[in-house]
């Protein structure tokens, strides 16, 4: 059993995150994280789910999310370099006296200080999933108020190779995706 991180591009229309939920409940596997949201086509969402599994059963859910029909493109991102990122909003109690204390920890995870009330602060941080986990670990002796986190996002490096046009594109009852060229500067920018 060990992590996978999907990555799908589906077509943006009612019903489908239901559908793919509903084919992981009704094979018995749960779903650590599920993000969704608007390409920059507005015809198209890109779905990241994180489940753990053996690869062999993984893969057989990444082929079944193939065959369903809102599904444009499924990745299994667990073997890839990629980029992941979490989001956690965190409220942590603590005095006007120990606010210097939770404000260095918070920029030490390059974390900031959004909210403050008279017995508590609230911290936003982003970062891959270790530093967010390894950042709750640290606030939980001060007390955890609230916690919310918005789950992985993903996507590969561009330094990744490029897969075959075939496996890019998506299939032809669907419309084109637009492909967007990236300029040379951006190219140049260092892995985040």
């Amino acid at each position: 059993m060990r992590k996978h991180i999907l990555s799908m591009l589906v077509e943006n229309q009612p019903g489908v995150l239901a559908h793919i939920a509903g084919m992981f409940a009704a094979r018995g596997f749960n779903i650590d994280s599920l993000v969704v949201g608007r390409t920059e086509d507005p015809q198209f969402s890109h779905m990241v789910i994180v489940s753990s599994g053996d690869d062999l059963t993984m893969e057989q859910i990444r082929k079944q999310l193939g065959k369903i029909i809102t599904v444009v493109k499924v990745r299994d991102l667990s073997e890839q370099n990629c980029v992941e990122r979490d989001l956690v909003l965190i409220q942590v109690r603590c005095t006007p006296e120990k606010r210097g204390e939770i404000r260095q920890i918070a920029e030490i995870f390059r974390g900031s200080i959004v909210d403050v009330g008279p017995r508590s602060v609230m911290v936003r941080l982003t970062g891959p999933e270790d530093k967010v986990e390894a950042f709750i670990e640290l606030c939980r002796p001060y007390g955890i108020r609230q916690l919310s986190r918005t789950g992985l996002i993903a996507m590969p490096r561009a330094s990744q190779a490029p897969e075959s046009a075939a496996s890019s594109a998506p299939r032809t009852k669907r419309a084109r995706v637009a492909t967007v060229a990236t300029p040379a500067s951006e190219a140049a920018l260092p892995p985040s």
